[in-house]
């Protein structure tokens, strides 16, 4: 009997930050029309899906229902992501458009997260 050993890895990411500003607005919609359907009709799953793309945990968008009327995950992942990315902003604004406009944050974010995490192909050429 013979055993094969996979190995996997990670793949190598490369963060762009070279912008100080969000690569679009919050009602930019017409940028990825399926995403903003998606966060339009179905918030709460496309809230976890972006979540977990952004390397939070998938189901951390769910506990907003026991925040009250400020949607404090939703914020807290804006501000981390503006954080992360060096985005200019403020917690005002923030706390804003998380209250008034929670999905087109999400969608925001969303394209924010594609925008600026582009994957890297390395090439391996093995000569036998």
């Amino acid at each position: 009997m013979t055993s094969k050993m996979v190995v996997s890895q990670p793949a190598p990411v490369m963060h762009l930050q070279n912008s100080s500003n969000w690569g679009s607005g919050v009602c930019d919609c017409t940028e990825n029309m399926r995403d903003c359907c998606c966060g339009f009709w179905c918030c709460p799953c496309f809230a976890c899906k972006t979540s977990e793309r952004y390397g939070e945990p998938l189901c951390l968008p769910l506990l907003e229902i026991f925040s009250g009327f400020i949607p404090a995950i939703t914020m807290s992942l804006r501000v981390s992501m503006r954080a992360r990315y060096g985005i200019h902003g403020d917690l005002c604004n923030d706390c804003l458009l998380s209250s008034f406009c929670t999905s087109c944050v999400w969608c925001q974010m969303s394209r924010e997260i594609r925008r600026r995490k582009v994957n890297v192909v390395l090439v391996n050429s093995n000569y036998s």
